[in-house]
């Protein structure tokens, strides 16, 4: 039976062959207590008038999709 890391290399040549690329994403763990204070105090400081416009917009964007 091949190794996990023979089945891994085995896997990815397929993806590449099927035009594929392997895209790996780092993102901080919203689990963490460091993490969800630092994205409070950034909520804290949104200005609610330009969170309204943009918000505005989608509605507008997804209105748009939904008719086409």
């Amino acid at each position: 039976m091949a190794t996990t890391a023979e089945r891994m290399k085995a896997l990815r040549s397929r993806r590449r062959a099927d035009g594929l690329r392997e895209v790996r994403i780092v993102v901080p763990d919203a689990r963490t207590v460091i993490t969800r204070r630092r994205i409070a105090e950034q909520v804290a400081r949104l200005e609610p008038s330009a969170e309204k416009a943009a918000l505005d917009w989608i509605e507008e964007v997804s209105e748009f999709d939904a008719a086409g």
